[in-house]
């Protein structure tokens, strides 16, 4: 599998620009001799120079700096995101596909009935209820990036069903959801780890939507998305101000993106 995953020159190229943002998104406290939210008076709306890499924002703060604070809070989102994902889908649609009859046609309506519901109205009636946070981004979603994962599960459970093993583990009177914990999710966990490591991007993705339709990520925090925004208003006369995080967002969605796709012909060759 490591040959397959990391046999093309693209596919490592990709892996050391992700490690390379996740290093410098963690060590940016350390190495920028800014802070995210510094103002720097001297140097308001300035193009990029010596003193400031990526230029400053419209208040004089270092824009490298808050990129890379930004990078830390969206790519934290996804993580979370994707580990909440992970864990609701992979059970419920485990426990769906095995268990079979009415309980999978009625997990799986709530599954479609999820579905139903537009995602902003979802993101607007949290806000509305609990005010913004990012514990609230996470929450919604999580909530929201699970249901393709459980159906891809319940798909596999569906193919792995009538297999030798989990006929012998039900002979040997092994209880219904020890098989599942045990034979069930283990065997069907490679696609469905394939299939996280591609949600990491999708979730990226509807951060900096939220972010930039000022529904997620909020002052003095920032996010890719809050940067474009604010990028996008002054992209006439500061175009730094998003050509810079912008270009962020998209390599690393790029990268995020391939490497996932070679985790998936590493899984499933066929």
């Amino acid at each position: 599998m490591r040959d397959a995953l990391f046999g093309s020159l693209l596919a490592r190229v990709c892996c050391g620009f992700l490690g390379a943002v996740v290093l410098a998104a963690a060590l940016g406290p350390w190495l920028s001799p800014w802070e995210f939210d510094a103002v720097d008076w001297d140097a308001i709306d300035t193009a990029p120079s010596l003193a400031h890499w990526f230029g400053t924002d419209g208040v004089g703060r270092d824009l490298l700096t808050r990129t890379l604070a930004g990078a830390r809070i969206s790519i934290a989102i996804a993580l979370a995101a994707t580990v909440v994902s992970c864990c609701i889908g992979i059970p419920w649609g485990a426990t769906a596909g095995y268990l079979g009859g009415r309980t999978d046609q009625a997990m799986m309506r709530i599954v479609d009935g999820l579905y139903a519901l537009p995602f902003i109205l979802l993101v607007i009636l949290l806000v509305a209820l609990f005010g913004r946070n990012i514990v609230l981004l996470f929450a919604a979603l999580g909530a929201v990036s699970w249901l393709d994962l459980a159906r891809i599960v319940r798909g596999q459970t569906l193919a792995v069903k009538s297999e030798a093993y989990l006929e012998a583990a039900r002979g040997l009177g092994a209880p219904t959801f020890t098989v599942i914990r045990r034979h069930v999710v283990p065997n069907v966990l490679g696609p469905a780890l394939v299939y996280a490591t591609l949600t990491v991007p999708g979730v990226i993705i509807a951060e900096s939507f939220l972010s930039f339709l000022g529904l997620g990520v909020q002052e003095p925090q920032t996010s890719w998305g809050v940067l474009i925004a604010d990028g996008a208003r002054e992209m006439h006369s500061s175009p730094w101000q998003l050509v810079f995080p912008a270009t962020m967002l998209t390599l690393t969605l790029f990268a995020f993106n391939i490497l996932g796709d070679r985790l998936r012909d590493a899984v499933d060759p066929h």
